[in-house]
């Protein structure tokens, strides 16, 4: 794909990769995307691939507005994006109400109007989400069970809109949303980090990706305990009495190291799902360059002898017919190209916001302003390695008439 770029004809050929992490994956997202936008690859930049916080970060990015996504995230509270519900609505409605949605569209707008400023943008959103509508693996579309891609050229702004709703709705706290006639949820339990969609772009020669490496507390008993307090004056009342019952095996369930309740045993599933999927993805990109480079390699050496003990007379047909056959050759992996890749992997640190949603929480916002520099430092950081510099320095522009 190609633009005018001043008095150049550009060939967009970068994806950038998002992975989700909540408001401090957000956060240092925002700086990183900051640090593109200002470098020579941002002409280059032809799709955003972004999961949960990757696509609402990969939203604004495609549509060149991180200057609001920085506004918008200053003012942001934890209440606005994942409220917590009162108990007695727990059991039906999940533990929080989504309440980002609301605060995207009176702070931002709405983001059925995102989504249509998408269609029209040089850069294509392609963000991920998880099929939980479907019965079993037999509904599977594409081989990639309960997964399903939308990509903002692809895909009708209203259903885009809800895809990205529904990739950064976090299934710990939240009940899944509608996607067109899909039940979809966070994209992360099967893609956190859409490499591997990137690699299959046959346009895309070069990939910079952005990976947070998310931080789990573990659980705490504090409010348990402090809850327990509260109703030991209610004791007498038999259903409260069975409810400090169940606070006390909690907190004992929490001493011996075990979950100590539902809520945390899905964070730490999440954890593991999230984790698992996002280092297979990385060392499937891998050994998928480790092959066509060695395929490349094997290609040239069999060539070569085959050529070299052939007759004089038959060395050219040799040639003709083996380069023929490894041409024709039909692998499961891209065997054509090696991409070059530039991966900047990032925690939170000591900086981190709270990522609990508890209530009266609060997100100071000298720390977003850190953790969005840190974001930017990162970024400078892998751009000043040798495989940055190469990114940099390394086009497919041609100059023409704009």
């Amino acid at each position: 794909m190609r633009i005018a770029h001043n008095l150049f004809v550009v060939e967009r050929d970068v994806a950038i990769v998002l992975s989700g992490g909540g408001m401090n994956g957000l956060l240092l997202e925002l700086g990183f995307l900051q640090r593109l936008r200002a470098s020579p690859l941002w002409p280059r930049v032809g799709w955003i691939y972004g999961t949960s916080a990757g696509a609402l970060a990969g939203t604004m990015a495609a549509l060149d507005r991180l200057d609001d996504l920085d506004a918008f995230c200053m003012r942001l509270r934890p209440e606005q994006t994942f409220r917590p519900h009162r108990l007695w609505q727990l059991p039906l409605t999940g533990l929080h109400d989504y309440a980002l949605p609301t605060t995207i569209a009176e702070h931002l707008e709405p983001v059925e109007q995102l989504a249509e400023g998408l269609a029209e943008s040089p850069i294509e959103l392609v963000v991920c989400v998880t099929d939980v509508g479907s019965a079993d693996e037999a509904e599977d579309v594409d081989g990639r069970a309960f997964e399903r891609v939308y990509g903002s050229r692809s895909t009708s702004p209203a259903e885009m809109a809800q895809a990205v709703l529904a990739s950064a709705a976090i299934s710990a706290l939240v009940l899944p949303v509608r996607v067109g006639e899909l039940i979809g949820t966070d994209g992360g339990w099967v893609r956190n980090f859409a490499l591997g969609h990137a690699y299959d772009n046959p346009e895309v020669h070069a990939i910079v990706g952005f990976r947070y490496l998310a931080q789990y507390p573990a659980a705490t008993v504090e409010n348990l305990a402090r809850l327990r307090q509260r109703l030991e004056r209610f004791r007498a009342v038999p259903p409260v009495r069975a409810l400090i019952g169940e606070l006390e095996r909690a907190e004992a369930r929490q001493a011996r190291g075990e979950p100590p309740h539902l809520a945390d045993m899905v964070v730490r599933l999440t954890r593991v799902a999230i984790s698992r999927n996002t280092t297979l993805e990385e060392r499937s990109a891998q050994e998928r360059d480790r092959s066509v480079l060695e395929l490349r390699e094997l290609r040239r050496d069999v060539i070569e002898v085959a050529v070299r003990n052939a007759l004089p007379g038959r060395r050219r047909r040799v040639r003709a017919e083996l380069e023929r056959r490894f041409a024709a050759a039909r692998f499961p992996f891209r065997h054509d190209r090696a991409l070059p890749t530039l991966l900047v992997r990032a925690e939170a640190g000591p900086i981190a916001l709270d990522a609990s949603f508890r209530a009266g929480l609060e997100w100071p916002e000298a720390t977003k302003r850190a953790l969005i520099a840190r974001g930017r430092v990162l970024a400078d950081e892998a751009l000043a390695t040798s495989e940055g510099r190469a990114l940099l320095t390394s086009h497919h522009a041609e100059q023409g008439v704009a």
